[in-house]
C-alpha cells in the first residue's frame, strides 16, 4: 500500500483498490459553572499544563452522552446543556476531535486517578492567565494549535 492524499487514502498497486483509514471520534469539552471552568491534567503531560476533559465516543453513543459520560468518569461532574463549538482532525492516531462547551449541574470533583492526575475549577481570571501563560504558579492551558486552547478561550468569552 502507498500513502496517497496526505495519508487520507492508501492505494494498493497490486489490485488497484483504495483503502480509507478509520477515524475514531473523540469528544473534548470545557465545562463551566458560573464564572469557573473545569480543567484537568494527566500525569504524562508537561508540568503545569491543564486541558479540557476528553475521551472516545462508544458505538451507539451520541456526542452529548459521550461528553457527559467522559466528564463524569474523569471528575464526577454532572453536565446539563452542551453546545458544539468546533472540531479538529487529529490524524495520528486517526481521530476527529469534537469540541464542546458544557454547563455543570454539580460542582464537587472526585478525580478518577486512572483517568486524571488532577481536575479543578479555575476562575475565569485565572484561566485567562493560563491561556496567556502569565499564571503566577506557571500553570497553562495547552498549546494554541490544540482545540482545547480554543475551547478554553470560547468558554471564557461566553462567561
Amino acid at each position: 500500500n502507498e500513502s496517497a492524499d496526505a495519508g487520507y487514502r492508501r492505494h494498493c498497486n497490486a489490485c488497484g483498490a483504495d483503502h480509507f483509514p478509520r477515524t475514531d471520534p473523540v469528544i473534548i469539552m470545557v465545562v463551566r459553572h458560573g464564572d469557573d471552568i473545569l480543567l484537568g491534567r494527566q500525569s504524562s503531560w508537561q508540568p503545569g499544563m491543564y486541558s479540557a476533559l476528553a475521551g472516545f465516543m462508544e458505538p451507539g453513543e451520541t456526542i452529548e452522552a459521550a461528553a457527559r459520560r467522559e466528564v463524569y468518569e474523569g471528575a464526577a461532574i454532572r453536565v446539563g446543556d452542551i453546545r458544539y463549538v468546533t472540531s479538529q482532525p487529529w490524524p495520528f492516531p486517526a481521530n476527529i476531535m469534537i469540541g464542546l462547551i458544557g454547563e455543570a449541574t454539580s460542582r464537587d470533583i472526585t478525580v478518577d486517578a486512572k483517568e486524571l492526575e488532577d481536575a479543578r475549577w479555575f476562575p475565569s481570571a485565572e484561566a485567562r492567565q493560563m491561556l496567556e501563560r502569565t499564571h503566577p504558579q506557571g500553570l497553562w492551558a495547552t498549546n494554541p494549535m490544540a482545540i482545547a486552547h480554543h475551547l478554553v478561550a470560547a468558554a471564557l468569552q461566553a462567561s
